[in-house]
């Protein structure tokens, strides 16, 4: 079964449940799956986004946590999405404003066809072990799978930032990391492990040996075992925008004008005018 909320009931009276979870598993049937997740999703009132490829689902949900619980009851109905892991914070709020059910070419889109993380990828390692490995000092290059705008925000601590502005220019970014690297143990992260799922894969080709995935990404780090070896806060695709070590809401806002993610010192800057621009836009006026 899906794992349940982590919260007692009482602890969540009036607040909205979050949950985020995805798998890559064959959907041949895809279109047809389209229909009974928009009626699931409306009838217990739930906002977000699922996305449905052929390649898997992925989901981002926020309601009630029975509603949450109904979601979760109707996944557990066809075995391609039984114990999905959960991902899961607590808002006092909505932080979506509608639902969608869209269909994909890919649940994360890398452009790659022959990589296909349900047949193959790379080996976990958990966020306790990691931790492990970083408090002892061990010999491993930490790579930021993500895009720069969230990497401006925080990364774990001697992570290798690749520079770029979406996840289709991670093969090329992949190409120029040193050959000397190719035999150093590799731990890559993203927000919540998709990424990774087909990233590992990326460098496994390009001729990496040791290649491990955290499991469940930076939030699942988080949840685990805190912030320790993290600096700054968790950029997430929701009103909410990112998320602390605590996993409670950063003082993080997005400009209106370009979207960019703007931290407090950022916020501060005369270049920030509200609906109009911000020191990443500003040139552009």
């Amino acid at each position: 079964m899906n794992q349940k909320a982590p919260l007692n009931p009482e602890d969540m009276e009036g607040m909205i449940s979050n949950v985020a979870g995805y798998r890559f598993v064959d959907l041949p049937d895809r279109d047809k799956l389209r229909e009974p997740f928009r009626q699931i999703c409306n009838k217990n009132g739930l906002k977000g986004t699922i996305l449905l490829s052929f390649e898997g689902i992925n989901f981002f949900l926020a309601g009630s946590q029975s509603s949450i619980d109904q979601y979760l009851q109707f996944l557990e109905e066809d075995s391609r999405f039984s114990a999905i892991p959960l991902k899961y914070s607590y808002t006092e709020y909505q932080p979506f404003n509608r639902m969608n059910v869209r269909l994909k070419k890919e649940i994360i889109s890398l452009g790659l066809d022959h990589i296909k993380p349900a047949e193959r990828t790379g080996e976990e390692i958990t966020p306790t072990e990691f931790k492990q490995w970083m408090d002892e000092g061990r010999e491993v290059a930490i790579i930021d799978t993500r895009n720069d705008y969230e990497i401006r925000l925080g990364t774990f601590e001697n992570a290798f930032d690749l520079n770029i502005k979406s996840f289709r220019a991670f093969p090329k970014a992949v190409e120029t990391l040193p050959d000397s690297m190719k035999d150093t143990p590799v731990v890559m992260f993203c927000t919540g492990g998709i990424r990774c799922e087909k990233a590992s894969v990326v460098m496994m080709d390009a001729g990496f040996s040791n290649v491990k995935q955290l499991k469940g990404g930076i939030l699942g780090y988080f949840e685990e075992v805190g912030g320790e070896h993290w600096d700054g806060d968790c950029f997430v695709f929701d009103h909410r925008v990112a998320l602390s070590a605590e996993l409670e809401q950063a003082d993080v806002v997005q400009c209106f004008a370009c979207r960019q993610p703007l931290t407090v010192e950022e916020q501060e800057s005369p270049d920030y005018v509200i609906e109009v621009s911000c020191p990443h836009c500003i040139h552009l006026r």
